[in-house]
């Protein structure tokens, strides 16, 4: 800092104590003017957007009740059919949660959505409040004193688009060998906070016990929305346009694998902005249990948070560290050989839509002025898919039922009633339950 000299004594000015703080107080004082008041919204918004597909699965029926039950012990809402929260599971099919929420109604109180023609859905739908409910005594049983049982086996980790396996992988992470802590460290990748609708207590929410429509194939969201009700803004109202419409299906096409890569293909959706790719499998040989894990990321990163809607800036983040694809990426290899003892291996991907974040009245340019909105909106777009890796690939998605590696006839072909499970999917949970001897 330059001092003007003091023309008498021809030293610089003493700079006091006193002097320091008025100074400081004067650039706290600067600081606070800048800083804008910000008010909490009177009514929040949310819309989660999801196209889900499942090669060769697309079609699947409704399956009733039992489809209910499966969704809850497999935590896929929608496999009974319309549920809020079918836009987190991997049922086919387009999917809408909605939810609003209003200071004026701590409680929630019932809305009515209108929605344009092209959503074919009728004129609108109907939100209802979420019942708060008694949580339930554990039902856990044992000592307080029990000792978890070790895990057993290992989980072998590989990511890359690459036809060979690259220097440094897999990482192995040996049960016999590393803590619960060190498993933490292993599994711990990327993902972002949820801030999308929730059937929490003081939301309204569609689909939900009453209201429950499908949405149809041919469902378009572009064209105004308005949201009335007892507490809401008469404000509330706004657009999608194409950018936060349904994405098309990711149709996840994969060739190969096996003791050969895989390589998996796929349209480019117009609106996508990134994608991932994943896939796992298990297998349970003469008590060895083992897990291998695969993503698309160029540096190691599993994925387990990336299934999942994110924010524009963590996307954008995320294609710069090379864990995301670029929305110009229609193709990836799975390094040969890496699932050739796997027990079936599954393949998840997914497409990132633009993130839309809305506000009325806007936020003022100038911070003298305090932002006071009336309702704040949110709409999230993704596109899931789900494919089979076979040994030759050209299995993926087939509704044949498929011989097992011993040549055996699968429980279709011999007669015998087969468990229930997930259509097509691989007995990973055989695996996890092999991992922690459960």
């Amino acid at each position: 800092m330059t001092h003007a000299l003091n023309p008498l004594t021809n030293h610089s000015p003493v700079v006091t104590p006193i002097a320091l703080a008025a100074a400081a107080l004067l650039a706290c004082s600067a600081s606070l003017a800048q800083t804008q008041m910000v008010k909490s919204p009177v009514a929040q918004y949310w819309m989660d957007v999801a196209t889900i597909s499942m090669a060769g699965m697309d079609d699947m029926p409704d399956m009733g009740a039992l489809g209910g039950l499966m969704g809850g012990m497999t935590g896929m809402p929608g496999m009974g059919g319309v549920s809020f929260g079918a836009t987190r599971g991997m049922m086919p099919g387009r999917w809408l949660d909605l939810a609003v929420s209003t200071q004026r109604k701590p409680a929630g109180t019932e809305a009515v959505q209108t929605i344009p023609p092209s959503q074919a859905m009728g004129p609108s739908l109907t939100l209802l409040p979420v019942k708060a409910q008694a949580q339930k005594p554990s039902q856990r049983g044992g000592s307080v004193d029990e000792v978890p049982e070790p895990p057993k086996g290992r989980i072998l980790f590989y990511w890359g688009c690459s036809d060979t396996v690259r220097s440094g992988q897999p990482r192995i992470l040996d049960f016999a060998k590393m803590g619960f802590d060190e498993y933490g460290k292993f599994m711990m990748g990327r993902a972002t906070h949820d801030t999308g609708a929730k059937a929490i207590p003081g939301h309204a929410v569609w689909p939900n016990e009453t209201h429950r429509q499908k949405v149809p194939p041919e469902a378009s969201l572009t064209g105004p929305h308005a949201l009335s009700g007892d507490g809401l803004p008469a404000s509330l109202q706004f657009s999608i346009g194409q950018q936060q419409d349904f994405m098309p299906k990711l149709a996840l096409v994969s060739q190969g694998g096996g003791a050969a890569a895989s390589h998996i293909t796929w349209q480019r959706l117009p609106t996508a902005q990134a994608y991932f790719l994943n896939a796992m499998s298990g297998s349970d040989n003469a008590g060895a249990t083992e897990m291998v894990i695969w993503s698309s990321s160029e540096v190691p990163e599993p994925g387990w948070g990336l299934m999942d809607y994110a924010n524009n800036a963590s996307v954008d983040k995320w294609l710069k560290e090379k864990v995301l694809l670029p929305a110009s990426k229609t193709d990836c290899a799975v390094p040969a050989g890496i699932f050739a003892k796997a027990e079936g291996a599954m393949l998840r991907g997914i497409a990132y839509g633009q993130e839309l974040n809305l506000a009325h009245p806007p936020r003022p340019a100038d911070k003298r002025i305090a932002w006071e909105p009336e309702w704040t909106a949110k709409v999230r777009v993704k596109a899931l898919s789900m494919v089979m890796l076979g040994e030759e690939g050209d299995n993926a998605g087939s509704s044949k039922p498929a011989r097992s590696r011993t040549g055996e006839s699968t429980p279709e072909e011999s007669g015998s009633q087969p468990p229930i499970g997930i259509p097509g999917l691989p007995d990973v949970g055989k695996a996890l339950k092999g991992l922690f001897g459960r």
